[in-house]
This record gives structure tokens, sequence and C-alpha cells, in this order.
């Protein structure tokens, strides 16, 4: 009897444990300062409707920069912050540091997304993140004055070149001393080799590297494409192009005073918001090619959110992540900031589509990106990134031979990958 009762008793304790609420968490974890307001704002509904905290990290304006401190935090296996914001070309280079979510995550939610964008994720049969919204470099263009000097949006990079130039050159006289053709990323960070990837590949010049890690940069394409963006320093893009992040040539062009821009989807939820020069006044289109039978190339540059391996709050932190990656968080960063989501379903949403009208044009883009070497180049693509933005920043701002120094470039890029 007695062991009868120290049963029930036990049975007893643990079905008032069962009842009780599950114990509160504080979650740590990394926004991007692009999308800050919209990701705290996820992850506060998720907060009060799960009875938990979380604790918001910024990242650095320039992503390059938040590469060391993730690295800090790897190497002192920190559990300070429980998810992590992840952008693609991280996860071959900090794969050994998320924890492999698969059993965290069901699979129908898995399934709900582009199979692509988790494909990236899974590495050496793990699935290391979830994708938190799709990115591709696209170009934004002043609708109102293509269509005041009777222009369509163009399809080349020349085309473009021209178009700009001679826009550029009628307001000015008009009036506008301030106007410029073409607003883009030239500073020396990895925004320039989204760039100047987009502008090889899109002439047949490949990216950089081959997928089998062959240093593919120095080729005719290549010289073509990157003496093409030479010659729009001080013609259609302003000298300080040269500096410009994608914020700073954001500013640029929704001061008014650009008639083409180079950026990211979110600048179609900037540009119109309320209030704003723009709205009402822009056109979206996928970015242009450099030869004739070639793909538009936008570089794809999806984020991802992660686990960290050292979190000692692992599932409440998996929670937290399927909140921000599911449909609900994703249709409102679509519907307020012009994220454009990764989940498929969104795609045919009457919501999101009055909001974001291209984007079914920007799926087709989508299916023509080009992926940055980080696959092939692993921990090091960080290296090579930076060999190539660097060497391309001084041949775009010099004037010394343009084939000398792609050969230079490409036998230093053989010494990076040699050293892998």
């Amino acid at each position: 009897m007695k062991h009868k009762l120290k049963a029930l008793a036990g049975l007893a304790v643990l079905a008032m444990a069962a009842a009780l609420p599950a114990k509160a968490e504080t979650i740590s974890m990394f926004c991007s300062a692009t999308d800050y307001e919209l990701c705290e704002e996820g992850a506060q509904k998720w907060a009060k409707s799960s009875g938990n905290e979380v604790k918001i990290n910024r990242t650095p304006q320039n992503l390059d920069d938040a590469i060391p401190i993730y690295q800090q935090l790897f190497a002192s296996n920190s559990p300070d912050v429980d998810l992590l914001y992840v952008d693609v070309i991280w996860l071959g280079m900090m794969k050994d540091h998320f924890e492999n979510i698969s059993k965290l995550v069901p699979e129908a939610e898995v399934k709900a997304h582009f199979a692509s964008a988790v494909e990236a994720a899974r590495i050496d049969g793990k699935l290391l993140a979830m994708p938190f919204y799709i990115d591709t470099g696209l170009m934004f263009y002043r609708k109102d004055l293509l269509e005041k000097y009777g222009k369509q949006a163009p399809k080349t990079w020349d085309e473009l070149t021209a178009t700009a130039k001679e826009i550029q050159d009628s307001e000015r006289k008009a009036g506008n001393a301030d106007m410029w053709g073409y607003s883009w990323q030239g500073r020396s960070y990895e925004g320039l080799t989204c760039d100047a990837i987009e502008w090889m590949a899109s002439g047949g010049g490949g990216t950089i590297l081959s997928d089998k890690g062959v240093v593919t940069v120095n080729n005719p394409q290549t010289l073509a494409a990157l003496t093409r963006a030479r010659g729009w320093i001080d013609t259609i893009s302003p000298k300080g192009v040269l500096n410009y992040d994608e914020e700073s040539s954001r500013a640029l062009f929704e001061s008014g005073n650009a008639v083409f821009h180079r950026n990211w989807p979110y600048v179609w939820g900037t540009s119109q918001a309320d209030g704003g020069k723009l709205v009402g006044k822009v056109g979206v289109s996928a970015l242009p090619v450099g030869a004739e039978g070639q793909k538009s190339s936008g570089t794809l540059g999806t984020a991802y959110l992660a686990v960290s391996k050292y979190s000692k709050k692992k599932e409440k932190a998996a929670d937290l992540l399927r909140y921000m990656v599911g449909l609900e968080d994703q249709k409102m960063r679509a519907i307020k900031g012009g994220y454009n989501p990764t989940v498929e379903a969104l795609y045919s949403d009457a919501d999101v589509l009055a909001k974001i009208p291209f984007l079914p044009m920007a799926k087709s883009a989508f299916e023509e990106s080009v992926a940055r070497p980080s696959a092939v180049t692993g921990k090091d693509y960080n290296r090579v990134s930076r060999s190539f933005y660097r060497s391309v920043h001084d041949i775009i701002s010099g004037t010394g031979d343009i084939g000398a120094e792609l050969a230079q470039l490409e036998k230093r890029l053989k010494r990076d990958v040699k050293a892998n």
C-alpha cells in the first residue's frame, strides 16, 4: 500500500508540474541593422505570446563587421547569444558553430519555404539554419523620369549607361544640378563583390571561381565589365559612389537625385514609405545583362536565422526562430518592409502582392540569380572576397591598365585558393 501511495503521489507531482506554465526564459538574438525595427517587432510579438523575453543585439551597419564579433563568441564557446542572424555566405565558414535544428523544426514548416533556400543551409547532412528572407540585386528606377523622356527600363548595361546620361544631363539643364544617373555600391567591402559579380556574370564572365574552385576572373568579359564600371565614375555616378554602401547609395536615390539605383528588394519598402519623395514614382526591374543571351544575374543574398551551438536554451531559441521565419512574421515583414519572403504561399497572398506588386518579377529574378563562391571556398570565402573587392575598387577608382590589374588579381586569388 505504501508503494502504491508513493506512486500516486509521484504521479500527482508530475501532473502538477505539467499543469504549470513552462519556465520563462530570456533569449538573446542578433538582428540586422537594416531591418532592426521589423526584427524587433516580430521578436517582441513572440515574447508576448510565449511569456518569454527577447534581448536584441544589433549587428553593425556594415555586415562585414559582424564577422569578428561572431568569431569572438564562437572562440569562447559563449552562451551569451542564442539566435544568430546569418548571411548566406557565412553558412560555410561558420557551420561548425550552428546547432543542427533538424529535430527542432517540424518538417512541414521546413517544406513551406523555397527548397533552394533551405537546401543552402543543409550542410554535411545537417539543417543548420532557416531562411528569413530572400534577396537578389534589383534595379530601381525613376518611373516618372523614364516616362517623361520616353524611355523603357534598360535591358543591357550599355543601355542603362546611355539612358542614365541622357536623363541626368536633361534634368541638370532643367535646373536640377544635383541629379545623377546611377547610384550603386562602390565602397571596398562585400557589397562591391556583389555588384561586380553581377556585372561579370551577366556578361558571361563567371563569378570569380568556378564550381571546382578554379580561378576564372581574368577573362575578356570581366575586363569589359570593369572598364564599363570605371567609365561610370564622375559621368553618371558621383565620385562619392566609391565610398557608398547600401544605405548611402539608397539615400542618394531616395533624395530624388538619381535616375537608377541598384540595391536589394527592401528599397521598395523604404522608397514607398509615407512622406517619401518617391512615393508612386519608382519602378523595379531585374538587373540588365552585359551581353546578348546572358541572364540578369543578380547576386543571391538570402538571410538566415541559426541557433548557436553554445546556447543553453536551444529549444526556446528554436521556438523563436520558428516564429521569426514563419508565415505570419514573413508576411508582416513583406507588407511593412518590402522584404521578399521565403514562404512560397506568400507569393500568391493578395495582401502581400498589394504592397509588393513586383513580387512575381522578383521570383523570376531569384531563378536567374547567381551565388557568390562561398560554397567552394568555405571558411576562406572572406579572404577570397576581400582580395577581389579590394582589387575591383582599385581598378574602378584608378587609371591603370585593367588587363594588368586583372592578371595580378588572378595570381593573388590563386594563392588564396591554394592556401585553402
